[in-house]
């Protein structure tokens, strides 16, 4: 009677058990960005996810109110990086540049407010763009009214966000 080596049915059976755990692990990084007011978190978007439209409302914000963008690049914060806002032409009306190592991106909502003064009647997104991304991205519309309605950016591929500031 001649013994067989164990080895080759213990190699298929530690090749199926590795690929069986490779199916289930979860893949790190990825980009994302949250967006907060008042440190209460009101938008959380993986920008791999698919396409889903949605309102948001900023009910009763006024100027003292703060509102906080954190963008993830795969697990790290950005370099040069600016929030501008812009209208349906892409035009920047207003811009914010934030330093390398300051996480989040604060905005005083009272600036949003002028902008709502001095740009009547245009829609308003919020765009964002760092040295890793240099063409950017729109993160969300801006509304000043108490109406919520979705759209996208024309030249986007995903989700776009309204948010509406009612006074």
């Amino acid at each position: 009677m001649q013994h067989r080596s164990l080895k080759p049915a213990l190699m298929a059976v530690l090749t199926i058990i590795s690929a069986c755990l490779l199916a289930f692990t979860a893949k790190a990084g990825g980009e994302s960005f949250e967006i907060y007011l008042n440190n209460k978190l009101i938008l959380r978007q993986a920008v791999s996810q698919s396409l889903t439209l949605q309102s948001l409302q900023l009910d009763k914000a006024n100027k003292e109110d703060q509102l906080v963008i954190y963008y993830n690049h795969c697990g790290a914060i950005g370099k040069g990086r600016t929030i501008a806002i812009r209208d349906d032409k892409g035009n920047v009306l207003k811009e914010w540049k934030f330093d390398d190592a300051t996480k989040g991106m604060t905005i005083a909502v009272k600036e949003l407010l002028q902008l709502e003064k001095t740009y009547t009647r245009t829609n308003l997104n919020i765009f964002y763009s760092a040295q890793q991304m240099p063409k950017g991205r729109t993160l969300s519309a801006l509304q000043f009214t108490g109406k919520s309605t979705t759209w996208r950016y024309q030249h986007e591929s995903w989700t776009v966000w309204p948010i509406a500031f009612v006074r």
